[in-house]
């Protein structure tokens, strides 16, 4: 009699679809995420442009003439202040703050073989002279100075010294005209 009592020894059957092993996924780089966004943003905008084409395309226009278009320089030119503060030490002062912005700023000397001023060179080629405006102009601006910096700044000049740019002492002046104006001098 045949034995029909499965044998032991038999292995199971094999799966029928074959499972491939697969990778863990890797995280994309910058780079990658970039690219993919951009290609994503170039897809949106290029369909956006389609619908306002399409949308717009009944609407005349007429074309510009080119004649009617105001142009402007490149390159901006500093204007002296439209409104020069009415005191004098504060007109002094906002004049010196001009001379600095269009001529440059140095420090070391009271101007250079450039034409640029520090601050108290500023400030005394723009008094014409007048010893009295000068004296108050920069006792003006020492006060800023010292209320911003604090009592330890001895002078207008090593103020101007300790400086490697003039973006500092520039923006003092300015607020030393804005003080002068508001003391009335």
């Amino acid at each position: 009699m045949p034995d029909t009592a499965p044998s032991p020894a038999i292995d199971p059957p094999a799966p029928t679809t074959r499972q491939a092993a697969t990778a863990p996924p890797t995280a994309l780089t910058l780079e990658e995420r970039l690219t993919l966004v951009n290609m994503e943003m170039t897809a949106r905008l290029n369909e956006a442009a389609v619908a306002h084409a399409v949308n717009t395309a009944h609407i005349e226009t007429e074309p510009v003439d080119l004649a009617d278009v105001f142009t402007v320089p490149l390159t901006p030119t500093l204007q002296p202040p439209s409104e020069p503060y009415p005191t004098p030490v504060a007109a002094l002062l906002q004049r010196a703050h001009h001379r600095l912005l269009t001529g440059g700023w140095c420090s070391g000397a009271l101007a250079d073989e450039d034409g640029a001023h520090c601050l108290l060179g500023a400030i005394r080629a723009e008094a014409g002279g007048n010893s009295g405006l000068e004296a108050d102009a920069a006792s003006v601006l020492l006060d800023a100075i010292r209320r911003t910096f604090g009592e330890h700044v001895d002078s207008v000049p090593s103020f101007n010294d300790a400086h490697g740019s003039g973006r500092v002492p520039m923006r003092m002046l300015d607020q030393a005209a804005s003080l002068a104006d508001a003391r009335g001098l």
